[in-house]
């Protein structure tokens, strides 16, 4: 009797942890701090210069989708061939010499290769960049709408999302797939399409496509288990925020982009405006 005690207890343990995703993951949540949305914060000032809706569509918080398409604005402006770029390209290989990207993105993706490599993770392949929407339209006319995105509604048209292969395997089984799935985010990237989030970001689980968002957003979706569409939905909802990452303390706050919109801005600080390409924009505080 007391082996049959033993083993339905264990069972009973079993069910709870297997009952119990949401307390399991709150152990490596980051904690968020709602702030006082009505009130300007102090050592803040009020910015009125220009028209708060001219940054909606550009930034690196963009969502670009089926329904949200690439303005022209919203395209980096410093896209280079990487294969040209010496000072860029170094950690990994390129499988075409046409590549393109953000420079911003290529330095941070290099930067990320190398700490992988320092760690014994070192054969990666870039595989795909910036697509202008030509290229786009090239693509979607040979592959068809089950495997790529029309010109103009594709990340790769903004210049912040590349494709990421392994010389060893595919991204799925291979070590440097692995490694940034869990380490990415320390660098400012994203796995933009994983495969428990097909429902909210219509798009099939693409171990391979990275996207950049800058530091502390993509912290936030990663230990809080967010897509792009959800870390926006939150940002909306709450208005305004506070993080640590990395012993940085971050404010963030959501501005609905209206032509009354009063926006506050620091007076000391490192701080980044990006729009959502749908009718907000964020201001990001590193104090």
């Amino acid at each position: 009797m007391k082996k049959w005690g033993f083993l339905i207890f264990i069972v009973l343990v079993g069910y709870i942890v297997t009952q119990s995703p949401g307390w399991l993951q709150q152990k490596n949540e980051l904690p968020i701090e709602i702030q006082n949305t009505r009130e300007n914060p102090a050592g803040y000032t009020v910015s009125v210069t220009g028209n708060i809706q001219d940054q909606v569509h550009k930034g690196n918080l963009l969502l670009v989708n089926k329904q949200y398409p690439v303005h022209e604005e919203g395209v980096r402006s410093d896209i280079v061939y990487v294969a040209d770029e010496d000072d860029l390209l170094r950690g990994y290989g390129i499988m075409d010499r046409k590549i393109m990207l953000s420079r911003l993105v290529a330095q941070e993706f290099q930067k990320m290769v190398e700490a992988a490599g320092e760690e014994g993770v070192r054969y990666f392949l870039m595989s795909s960049g910036y697509r202008d929407f030509e290229k786009q339209d090239e693509l979607y006319q040979e592959m068809g709408s089950d495997y790529a995105l029309p010109a103009g509604h594709s990340e790769h048209n903004l210049g912040l999302s590349l494709d990421v292969g392994s010389s060893l395997a595919a991204m799925n089984e291979a070590p440097e797939g692995d490694w940034l799935e869990k380490n990415a985010w320390k660098y400012g990237f994203i796995l933009r399409y994983p495969k428990d989030k097909v429902r909210i970001t219509g798009i099939q689980y693409e171990p391979w496509h990275f996207r950049y968002v800058g530091l502390p957003h993509s912290a936030i979706m990663h230990k809080n288990n967010l897509v792009l569409e959800e870390y926006l939905d939150m940002l909306k909802e709450k208005e305004n925020i506070s993080v640590e990452v990395e012993d940085e303390t971050y404010h963030i706050r959501y501005y609905r982009a209206t032509g009354d919109t009063t926006v506050y801005i620091p007076e000391h600080g490192e701080t980044e405006i990006s729009g959502d390409n749908m009718d907000g924009v964020i201001v990001t505080v590193k104090k």
